[in-house]
């Protein structure tokens, strides 16, 4: 590809009012952290990780929203078991790269194979499952869907799989206590043994951490940005893939199977088969980015798969509305940034900013501080791990009865892609339509 089409696309790319869009909403919710941390005099190294957070979890629920939508905005698959296949997806992952000689013990694959066979697996398994499901209606197969995620996770955390033996092959999903994953791996980038416990820098970690030494960033940090930068890249992959699909024809036999399935069954298509093959993939994406998600920790549990991470995916998702690729980016940064990541940061900026002492271990504590005028036991009561948990929700759902009322489509639900190829409520009138 010469030089000259190479800068042609990217002047397409920066020229679509989607990406600009989507530019410019990443510039403005990394401007407002930036902008109260200055403001509040927190320090650069703690900024540039709160930038970090954000941006990597608003890349990650970006990402699942774009699969779920493949599911349920352009198919119309209610799928409310997105996280027991994140769930396959990792531990799959997990047990194929774990040594032979480790516990509990695995395959001992490399890291590549490892992936590539656990998205095989995930979609696999997402389509056996949709073989029964698939006849399901829509709140039919939501509740086999969420029984099935609950069989998966308790099936993980039950101590009989924690290490065990099939066949005579051993393995083992480490029961409630989790299972070790390979370590980041983007270290290679920066040290030259990156499974060492004290790895020393290559040429280009020793220059990088140099540089970074005396603003005060950490190592770890320029490597969590990294790992951020290639998400990033997969998202942009993942969104591209979704706009191609939508406007296959593969993606329009979809959508007209989201607006009327008999209509589309009386044109000759299978849309069993169709349904299938987009139950499948889309739990196959969801399984590589709960990869993705969990590779940057070097852990996994089953209690990071409850049913609640579906429900925190399709609160993107409606946020940002379904049917649209686009709005599903939107909706993942905008929940991951403000409803998600929001009230922890809210809790750092109040702690911080009113050098708060020990909470009061209940709230009748709290309130009957505020006889004598004193809020601060209540507002160091409300910033608890535990109560920010509880306005989290309490967020999600004053957010949810909002869109319900103000914009029930989303926020880009206008813009949901349609089944024909050509907007037909468009089509100019022409005078010789009525000759």
């Amino acid at each position: 590809m010469s030089t000259g089409s190479i800068q042609a696309r990217a002047e397409g790319w920066l020229g679509n009012n989607d990406v600009r869009l989507l530019i410019a909403l990443a510039l403005a919710i990394g401007g407002l952290y930036a902008l109260f941390s200055v403001v509040l005099g927190f320090q650069l190294n703690g900024t540039v990780n709160t930038l970090r957070r954000v941006a990597f979890l608003s890349a990650i629920y970006a990402m699942l929203a774009l699969a779920l939508n493949l599911q349920w905005g352009y198919a119309g698959l209610f799928n409310l078991g997105a996280a027991g296949f994140m769930a396959i997806g990792v531990y799959t992952m997990g047990i194929l790269t774990a040594p032979v000689t480790a516990s509990p013990p695995g395959f001992g694959l490399p890291l590549p194979v490892a992936i590539l066979g656990a998205i095989l697996v995930t979609g696999l398994i997402g389509g056996l499952a949709a073989l029964p499901a698939i006849r399901l209606r829509a709140d039919y197969l939501a509740i086999v869907t969420v029984a099935f995620s609950e069989i998966v996770r308790l099936t993980l955390r039950a101590p009989e799989f924690a290490n065990t033996r099939i066949a005579g092959v051993a393995f083992g999903t480490g029961g409630a206590t989790g299972l070790s994953l390979p370590s980041n791996p983007i270290r290679i980038l920066f040290y030259t043994d990156p499974a060492a416990t004290a790895p020393a820098p290559n040429a280009l970690g020793a220059a990088i951490f140099s540089a970074v030494e005396p603003l005060g960033i950490e190592e770890t940090l320029v490597i969590g940005w990294a790992y951020v930068v290639v998400l990033c890249l997969c998202l942009g992959l993942l969104y591209w893939l979704m706009v191609r699909i939508g406007k296959s024809p593969f993606g329009r036999v979809l959508k007209s199977i989201r607006e009327d399935q008999q209509v589309t069954q009386a044109l000759g298509k299978d849309t069993r088969l169709f349904k299938i093959k987009t139950f499948a993939l889309g739990c196959a994406l969801m399984g590589l980015i709960a990869i993705l998600w969990r590779l940057s920790g070097g852990y996994a549990s089953p209690r990071m798969f409850k049913p609640i991470q579906t429900f925190y995916i399709f609160i993107a998702l409606f946020i940002g509305g379904t049917g649209s690729p686009t709005g599903s980016i939107v909706g993942g940064a905008l929940f991951a940034s403000l409803l998600f990541e929001g009230p922890s940061f809210i809790r750092r900026v109040v702690a911080e900013s009113l050098q708060l002492s020990n909470a009061p271990d209940t709230l009748v504590a709290a309130i009957v501080e505020l006889g004598s005028g004193d809020v601060i036991p209540l507002l160091a009561y409300s910033v608890q791990d535990v109560s920010i948990s509880a306005l989290r929700l309490m967020l999600l759902g004053i957010v949810l009865v909002y869109l319900m009322q103000r914009h029930p489509d989303g926020l880009l639900g206008h813009r949901k892609a349609i089944a024909s190829s050509v907007d037909l409520s468009q089509r100019e009138t022409r005078e010789d339509d009525y000759e």
